[in-house]
């Protein structure tokens, strides 16, 4: 049962709410947020950093010459786009994954190995790969995994 008797409005609130301009309940949110952030995660707030985040391509590695992806998800299937810059890529190119991880080995050069996270669990057989356009495209089916297990909580 929720305690609503320490809830932070009361009936004044209700009529202060009501008599507020747009201006004033924008000011009145962003005090709220003040005092209910800490001061260390203010910066983390801003929009347009987060929109920018969310944009940035997710790539395999930090290196110079890190494999450039991009990787989503459907209800269906994960799939993850490469740009190819040379078709002789695909001749030398090995392509594994396991349950969490797509690598990619050979290119560019022979012994370069990359490593992608991919956003959900996938099957172990099904995937397919196209080259179309200068990207390779990786479809894998997503594995729904229903099992769970619960853990139990001791004291100590």
């Amino acid at each position: 049962m929720f305690p609503w008797n320490i809830f932070p409005f009361n009936k004044d609130s209700k009529n202060m709410l009501q008599q507020m301009k747009p201006e004033e309940i924008d000011k009145y949110v962003q005090d709220i947020m003040e005092k209910m952030i800490p001061g260390t995660m203010r910066g983390m707030m801003n929009p347009q950093d987060m929109l920018n985040q969310f944009q940035s391509p997710i790539g395999s590695q930090q290196s110079q010459d890190a494999l450039q992806s991009t990787t989503f998800e459907t209800h269906d299937f994960v799939f993850v786009r490469i740009p190819i810059k040379n078709e002789e890529w695909l001749k030398q190119m090995a392509i594994y994954h396991t349950s969490n991880k797509l690598l990619v080995e050979h290119i560019p050069n022979y012994e370069d190995k990359h490593s992608i996270t991919l956003p959900a669990i996938v099957r172990k057989k099904g995937a397919a790969a196209n080259y179309r356009d200068g990207i390779l495209e990786v479809r894998i089916p997503k594995n729904i995994d229903m099992q769970f297990s619960q853990i139990d909580v001791t004291e100590i």
